[in-house]
């Protein structure tokens, strides 16, 4: 399995990442954000791709999806972790605190170049489960197993690193909370 982290504003450096190689791909769909940085995290191949790109210069609404998932693909990626600093309005989520989701609602497309189908062909794909629970699960279950020993995980979905709060509604969107340094 080869791994493919886009990176937000938050997420520009991977210290860990050894052997170190920065790649241009080109794609049939236009310039990804940016050149691909590749390497190993313990013994793992990773492809990082700075999503606003080097020096945070694209918008959300300009970002050329097609192209860097194409990339990813072209560079042999199986799975791809999306890391995003983004803000919530809900209390109980602290700068810093992690939530891996199931659900999403996506406010920055635009009208066109939100498919890889078109131009003659035409294809249907579900997007009720737009994240790959298996990957989910294995990026939870991970942090569980490597939280600080004062963290608890809560029977349900959601775990942190501070006092829980209350505990949430089973089928909310909210997955997993913990604490990090994204």
């Amino acid at each position: 399995m080869k791994i493919g982290v886009i990176g937000g504003s938050g997420l520009y450096e991977m210290e860990a990442l050894q052997q170190k190689r920065w790649l241009r791909v080109t794609t049939p769909f236009g310039h990804p954000s940016d050149h691909y940085l590749t390497g190993r995290i313990a013994g793992r191949d990773i492809v990082f791709l700075p999503r606003h790109g080097r020096g945070h210069k694209i918008l959300p609404s300009e970002l050329n999806h097609r192209a860097n998932i194409y990339g990813m693909k072209k560079l042999g990626v199986s799975h791809i972790i999306s890391v995003s600093a983004v803000g919530s309005l809900k209390e109980h989520y602290k700068p810093t605190d992690i939530v891996a989701i199931d659900q999403f609602i996506d406010r920055t497309k635009r009208s066109a170049d939100l498919t890889f189908f078109g131009h003659g062909v035409v294809a249907h794909i579900a997007f009720a489960d737009p994240i790959c629970h298996r990957l989910r699960h294995i990026l939870v279950d991970c942090a569980r197993r490597t939280a600080p020993p004062s963290t608890t995980a809560a029977p349900t979905s959601t775990w942190k690193a501070r006092p829980s709060p209350p505990a949430p509604n089973p089928s909310s969107t909210a997955a997993w909370a913990g604490t990090s340094s994204a």
